[in-house]
């Protein structure tokens, strides 16, 4: 009954116009080129040039904000239209995504962080991820700000992201500005934009917002035509055709950092990134006092006991992250958001601080990771042909390396040469593979395990929630496919706005959306949307049903011919193509039946003093399933490895030998 009410309250008081702004702080332009956003060594500038705003060490003057969104809402183009009305020289699209695989992907990986100026104000913005997977980069970057806004298509509403997003940012206390993205779509209505409201109040109350919170203003947006109004509209006046009254919404709603400068220097760090001259690049949110360069700083740590001092070092060099470059700078106050090189033992949860204190901040506390894979040495015979590092010491190098970078990925190691890598989902530790792939690196990788825990005797499991959009001829093929994942419908109807598509929401365990996502875009013919995030810990729900057909195993090894392969396609789908190499125990294909089949791929042709009509010239294959590595990852069973190198992504068998594979598969039933 109070939410009507508590609507009506909130409609009256948020249906207000903010003021438009007129004029705009001129900013200085960027000479570098966009590797030099993330490569520290790239000429920082000394300063910035005349005509950008003086700094200043008044906290007032701030404003640190997070844009958080679910994924493909546009938080990444609305962040380069921001730098663009600040003055910002944007070389292309997309530019806070600097990492190859976000360009190539589309997606953002890491939280990146820069700042512009408005009105005599410094607006330090933080443009986080979208995916569920890298839910720990949003995490342990809110409690850097003191605002966000809420970017929320206004055609889909608020989906299984936007949720978790927005709990993270009310636990916090931050006070979010609801920007409803994608209004000049033909599909969204002003009646649309008032149920999407409707949606995201319910959103808040349902997540334990405080009155203040729930006082949220709303604005209007197409960031890619790169506007914003305060009223609803789908094509503004020539003159309010920019992110004036955004920015101005942020000036006036987010309040300025609660600091104060006449206390000792504190940092917690948020994020680390590694340069080839100046060490370690510590970011994070100044918490109180002054740091200048050549200051003397300390690095602490918390511990079960207290806290612990790790390093002494001295300031190297302060800089600021300004449009799309850096820029040096010589002291930094209370409540700036700064990046600082000098130390080289602190990394992301710990603490910079002045001398005299010995006390460390707390650190960000993360949701556990809900899935686990094994990281090995590539022991193949195929193995050491395409990359350079091959030892299980260099792997764990690099593992560790990315544990102190990425504090939602565990890394544990294990016997032989092995490491347990934990994280969020399939996709977090897949960019990690291919990152790895790209660096030169070959290793077998075990099928991704979930992390179960348990309570009062009783096994709980992870349990997400998904928000799926098919055509309503899929209905029936994807809930029957999702029925043998123990997935559970909590709401289904239209979408509105599309006709003839519908919407459904399931809770379903992590395991059984393992490798889902392939066999869903099949069912759908691509047509379909399917977002998921994790929800809670649940009571096991029995084991899934036969979701994946048998394999076609190599037994013989050497080049792959085609008359071989013409007589296998009869048994099923081929994954390699004539001329690839082969070897005992690889994958070459999925069997059309539920058992496993073993074949010789490698079988050529016995030549005789016979004429013959047929050649090999005249064979003709089909087209081979080439997989990704997501789609790797998803597909293997618990007795197979995914053999990654830098050129190939093979599939195999974990006991290469079809004898003590079949004696061991014996001693199972029995």
């Amino acid at each position: 009954m109070a939410g009507p009410l508590l609507r009506s309250l909130w409609s009256n008081a948020t249906r207000r116009s903010f003021s438009s702004s007129s004029s705009q702080s001129s900013h200085l332009k960027s000479r570098f080129s966009l590797s030099s956003f993330r490569s520290f060594s790239a000429a920082t500038a000394s300063t910035a040039a005349a005509g950008a705003p003086s700094s200043s060490l008044d906290p007032n003057r701030l404003r640190n904000v997070a844009v958080i969104a679910h994924v493909d809402h546009g938080k990444t183009t609305l962040m380069d239209r921001i730098l663009r009305q600040c003055g910002a020289d944007i070389p292309h699209e997309r530019a806070m995504d600097s990492i190859n695989l976000e360009r190539e992907r589309g997606i953002t990986i890491s939280s990146k962080v820069t700042s512009v100026f408005w009105n005599d104000n410094e607006l330090n913005m933080v443009d986080t991820p979208g995916h569920a997977d890298f839910g720990g980069e949003v995490e342990r970057v809110v409690g850097m700000v003191e605002g966000a806004i809420l970017v929320v298509d206004a055609g889909e509403g608020p989906l299984a992201q936007t949720k978790f997003v927005l709990a993270k940012a009310l636990k916090y206390g931050l006070r979010p500005i609801l920007l409803l993205n994608k209004v000049d779509r033909p599909s969204v209505s002003e009646e649309r934009c008032d149920e999407v409201e409707s949606l995201v109040f319910d959103l808040f109350a349902n997540l334990g917002a405080t009155e203040e919170q729930l006082d949220f203003p709303v604005l209007y947006a197409s960031a890619k035509e790169g506007w914003a109004s305060s009223t609803f509209t789908k094509e503004p006046p020539a003159d309010g055709k920019n992110m004036s009254q955004l920015l101005d919404a942020v000036v006036k709603y987010v309040p300025p950092p609660k600091a104060n400068l006449d206390e000792p220097f504190l940092m917690l760090v948020s994020m680390m990134e590694k340069d080839h001259y100046l060490g370690r690049i510590l970011t994070g949110r100044v918490s109180s006092g002054v740091v200048r360069v050549g200051d003397k700083i300390n690095g602490l740590r918390q511990t079960e006991t207290g806290s612990e001092k790790i390093e002494e070092a001295k300031v190297v060099k302060l800089m600021k992250k300004k449009g799309t470059t850096i820029v040096s700078i010589d002291a930094a106050g209370a409540g700036d958001i700064i990046c600082m090189a000098g130390l080289t033992a602190p990394s992301i949860g710990h603490t910079v601080a002045s001398v005299e204190v010995t006390t460390a901040l707390p650190a960000v506390e993360l949701d556990p990771p809900t899935i686990s894979m094994t990281f090995g040495v590539n022991d193949s015979p195929l193995a050491g042909r395409d990359g350079t590092q091959l030892t299980g010491g260099k792997i764990g190098d690099r593992l560790l390396a990315e544990a102190e970078t990425n504090l939602a990925i565990n890394v544990i190691p294990g016997l032989s040469e092995s490491f347990e890598v934990q994280g969020r989902g399939e996709l977090q530790l897949g960019i990690l593979i291919e990152n790895m792939r790209r660096e030169g690196f070959e290793l077998s990788v075990s099928p991704p395990k979930v992390m179960y825990k348990t309570e009062n005797k009783q096994k709980l499991e992870p349990i997400e929630e998904v928000i799926i959009e098919i055509n309503e001829e899929h209905v029936g093929l994807v809930m029957e496919a999702l029925s043998h994942r123990r997935a559970e419908v909590t709401d289904m109807g239209p979408v509105p706005g599309n006709d003839g598509r519908t919407r459904l929401t399931l809770t379903c365990p992590s395991r059984g959306l393992v490798g889902y996502r392939c066999v869903f875009s099949s069912d759908t013919r691509g047509t379909g949307f399917m977002h998921r995030a994790f929800l809670k810990y649940e009571k096991y729900r029995g084991p899934l049903g036969n979701v994946r057909k048998g394999v076609l195993v190599s037994m013989g090894y050497g080049t792959i011919t085609s008359h071989s392969l013409m007589g296998l396609e009869a048994r099923g789908t081929l994954f390699v193509s004539a001329g690839l190499d082969s070897y005992d125990g690889m994958i070459i294909g999925e069997h059309s039946r539920d058992t496993d089949l073993d074949v010789n791929p490698v079988k050529a042709k016995e030549l005789t003093n016979i004429r013959s009509a047929n050649k090999d010239e005249n064979v003709k294959l089909s087209p081979p399933r080439l997989m990704t590595l997501e789609e790797a990852i998803g597909y293997v069973a618990s007795d197979e490895l995914i053999e990654v190198t830098p050129k190939r992504i093979r599939l195999r068998k974990r006991c290469l030998d079809v004898t003590k594979r079949k004696s061991q598969s014996k001693r199972a039933k029995d």
